[in-house]
C-alpha cells in the first residue's frame, strides 16, 4: 500500500533539502558579513588604543583621530628597532608567533606568560612626534585564570612611566578577576614606573597584596589572586629582553629611535 507523503523516503528528503538551503544561507550570510566583522574588530581595536592612551572621547571619530594621533611602526623585539620588513597595518603579530620564521618557542623559564611561542616583530603605537613621542602603546598578553588575557599598556616618551593599562579580551570571573577592567583600578597604574634603574632590562612593576607601597607597585585584584598573578607574569615579560625590554632601553636612555639606527649603521660601516 502507498504510503504518500508521509513515506520515509520523502521526509528524509525534504530534511535533507531544508538542511541544504540552510547551511547556503547560513555560509552565504558569513562571506558577506566578514568584511563588516573585520572593519568592526579594526574598529574596536584603535578604539583601545585611543583609550589607553587617553585620548578616546564618546562620539569622536575614532578613525580620523587614530589617522591624526597615532603611528603604527613594526619592532624587533630582539634588536628593539624598527623594521619595514612589514606594513604595521596588516602585520598579524598572532601569526607571526606561530611562524617558525618570524617567531619562537620560549623555554619553560622564559615562558613566565604561559604564551608557548612568541612572535619575533610587533606592531607599536606612537602618540606624536614619531621620533620623540608623547606615549609608546604596547600590546601585552598572558595567562589569566581562565584562559589568555589581551591588552594595551601605554608608556611615556621616557620608556618607563606607566600612563595607562587596558585589557580587551579575556575570561576572568565578573567581580573579581574581571576587575581588571574596573577604572579605578586601572587609574592606580598613572605615573607607575616599570624599571628602577636606566640601564636595567628587568622590570620592577608588579601587583602586590596588602597595598602598594612603591611606585614599582600596584594593588592586587582582591580575591583574584591568580589573574593578578597572571597580570605580574605579563608584565614582567612583556617588559624584558624576551618583549620589549631592548626597545624601550633606547628610549630611556635619551637616545631616540632614529638616532639609535644611526650609529648602529655607523658601527656597522666603521666595521666594514
Amino acid at each position: 500500500m502507498a504510503q504518500g507523503n508521509n513515506s520515509i523516503k520523502k521526509i528524509l528528503t525534504v530534511a535533507f533539502a531544508l538542511c541544504v538551503v540552510c547551511s547556503i544561507i547560513v555560509s552565504t550570510a558569513a562571506v558577506a558579513l566578514r568584511p563588516m566583522q573585520q572593519t568592526n574588530q579594526e574598529l574596536d581595536r584603535k578604539s583601545n588604543i585611543l583609550n589607553v592612551a587617553k585620548l578616546y572621547e564618546s562620539g569622536m571619530d575614532i578613525e580620523e583621530t587614530f589617522r591624526d594621533k597615532i603611528t603604527a611602526r613594526v619592532v624587533d623585539l630582539r634588536s628593539g628597532e624598527y623594521t619595514d620588513q612589514f606594513d604595521p597595518d596588516t602585520f598579524n603579530q598572532f601569526e607571526a608567533a606561530r611562524d617558525p620564521a618570524t617567531g619562537r618557542t620560549l623555554s619553560g623559564d622564559q615562558d613566565i606568560a604561559g604564551l608557548s611561542r612568541v612572535e619575533n616583530f610587533a606592531t607599536i603605537y606612537l602618540v606624536g612626534d614619531v621620533d620623540d613621542p608623547d606615549q609608546i602603546v604596547l600590546p601585552i598578553r598572558g595567562q589569566g585564570l581562565w584562559g589568555s588575557m589581551m591588552g594595551f599598556l601605554s608608556v611615556e616618551g621616557d620608556g618607563n612611566t606607566i600612563v595607562s593599562i587596558t585589557y580587551y579580551d579575556h575570561s576572568e570571573t565578573p567581580g573579581l578577576g574581571a576587575e581588571v577592567n574596573n577604572p579605578r583600578w586601572q587609574a592606580q597604574w598613572e605615573g607607575k614606573k616599570i624599571y628602577e634603574e636606566e640601564g636595567d632590562l628587568s622590570p620592577e612593576i608588579h601587583l602586590t597584596k596588602g597595598g602598594a607601597s612603591s611606585e614599582y607597585e600596584v594593588d592586587a585584584l582582591s580575591g583574584a589572586t591568580l589573574t593578578s598573578n597572571g597580570v605580574t607574569d605579563m608584565l614582567q615579560f612583556w617588559m624584558s629582553p624576551e618583549g620589549f625590554g631592548e626597545y624601550l632601553a633606547k628610549f630611556r636612555s635619551g637616545i631616540t629611535q632614529e638616532e639609535a639606527q644611526q650609529a648602529d649603521v655607523e658601527l656597522e660601516s666603521e666595521g666594514a
